[in-house]
């Protein structure tokens, strides 16, 4: 059997690069063991290994939460226990192998979180995706080497840092960073990589071995067994870590640092970066986001800045007007229809706005006249609102507001609420008429009635 997307074990593998860092591989039983993915430089080709053949342990019942989703939300699926693996769990700020189903490392066990059931000692194919592994280890080389420099230049280190699917970011504890420092910061890590500076692992026996002491480390998980993994940059750095790498610097090719934020915890700042091929894409989207906008605002990119700048205010002040001009169209409209001899108004403004119906109502300034006001677009949804004798908006309101698939309340002595179909108006229109009609014809039989019986 193979573990791929087919089955849905793994929806998504990875991979690693141009020469990859031995990947932490758990060997028999679980214990971490240092397996060599070299890559062929000079066929650029993928390493074979990718590739795995292994059996599996244990599969039993599991539910997994789905990102994004209610925790009550869950997935029923299986942890399955492999003897050995090439795929990696989360961990240390790297995420696992795969995006929508999960691996996670318990204990010494990787635990691969599937939706088919797979019978102990069955024999499974494992598949690594090459190019989402080498965008991992660019982006994880990466941290560490903008982590060591920064530390060296700025005295800052860093207290924790997150592979995202396009930027990653570091989080510093220094309170800013002036353009100027991310620019000499940015510099200095290329210079780096231009200089091919190997990255090489090297694993020591256990947690207690004392050499272990001397590297930066912010500490093992509590349920960690066996060999523990350093990684060296040569003369740069030297950090426990159980991600996947690089095997040399000039792999990252470039790093370019973007911007930098504000952290969650006071006195830090997220670093935000690219790495590799992700500089690549990340200058392409700028490149097409430039052509649209010279074609946009009919300028070239020096000039991007003051043309948007200058239609920005120009938007800003065209919606004062059209905004002061609504208000002059409602009380046109209010004291148009205060004068009318008419009982009932229904009136929609595209353009208007919950302001614009309640000036309308202001101005009329008559409880016994009904308005039925809409505002919004006629095909989709908008706000409206129903003014008039107390007891007919409390019948007829909540019959309006299902017409229009909305929710509305009595606010300031009117039924006002979110229409979800506009479309529908002609509808609610309808309804308030043939209800004012019937009440009309109620009062004039009870006039006739009144006056059949006077002597």
């Amino acid at each position: 059997m193979e573990l791929t997307s087919d089955c849905q074990l793994f929806t998504r593998f990875d991979e690693n690069a141009f020469s990859c860092l031995p990947v932490i591989h758990l060997g028999g039983g679980g214990v971490p063991t240092d397996l060599s993915l070299t890559m062929d430089r000079s066929t650029k080709s993928v390493p074979s290994n990718m590739q795995f053949q292994t059996k599996v342990k244990s599969c039993t019942p599991a539910e997994l939460t789905v990102p994004g989703k209610s925790k009550k939300d869950k997935l029923r699926g299986y942890e399955v226990i492999l003897e050995d693996t090439i795929l990696f769990p989360e961990g240390g700020g790297q995420i696992n192998d795969v995006e929508v189903l999960r691996i996670t490392r318990r204990g010494a066990d990787s635990v691969n979180f599937v939706t088919k059931e797979i019978q102990p000692g069955s024999e499974v194919n494992l598949k690594v995706d090459w190019n989402r592994r080498f965008d991992h280890m660019q982006q994880h080389t990466g941290q560490h080497l903008i982590t060591a420099i920064a530390e060296k230049m700025y005295g800052c280190p860093t207290t924790s840092w997150c592979l995202g699917e396009n930027i990653s970011s570091i989080e510093l504890d220094i309170p800013s960073l002036t353009d100027k420092q991310v620019e000499d910061l940015e510099n200095e890590v290329n210079k780096r990589i231009l200089a091919s500076i190997p990255v090489t692992p090297h694993l020591y026996h256990d947690k207690d071995d004392p050499e272990l002491k001397q590297f930066r480390c912010r500490g093992l998980p509590d349920d960690h067994v066996g060999p523990v993994r350093v990684l060296i940059i040569d003369g740069i750095d030297s950090t426990l870590c159980c991600g996947t790498h690089v095997s040399n610097l000039s792999h990252l090719q470039m790093i370019k640092l973007l911007w930098t934020e504000k952290g969650k915890k006071k006195d830090r700042i997220n670093l935000m970066f690219v790495a590799g091929g992700r500089v690549l894409r990340y200058l392409g989207r700028c490149v097409k986001v430039e052509r649209s906008l010279t074609t946009l605002l009919k300028g070239p990119l020096d000039d991007h800045y003051e043309l948007a700048d200058k239609a920005v205010k120009g938007c800003k002040m065209n919606q004062k007007y059209v905004t002061s001009l609504l208000r002059d169209l409602a009380v046109f409209e209010g004291q148009k229809f205060k004068a009318d001899s008419n009982s009932f108004l229904s009136l929609h403004r595209k353009e208007g706005d919950l302001e614009f119906m309640n000036i309308i109502v202001q101005q009329v300034a008559n409880p016994e006249k009904i308005c039925f006001l809409t505002v919004g677009d006629e095909k989709g949804a908008g706000l409206f609102l129903l003014s008039g004798p107390e007891i007919f908006i409390k019948e007829v309101g909540p019959k309006v507001a299902e017409i229009l698939s909305g929710k509305g309340s009595i606010n300031r002595g009117n039924y006002q609420g979110k229409a979800n179909k506009l479309s529908q108006k002609g509808k609610a229109e309808k309804l308030i008429q043939e209800t004012l009609s019937s009440k009309d014809s109620q009062v004039k039989g009870q006039d006739n009635s009144t006056q059949e019986k006077e002597p």
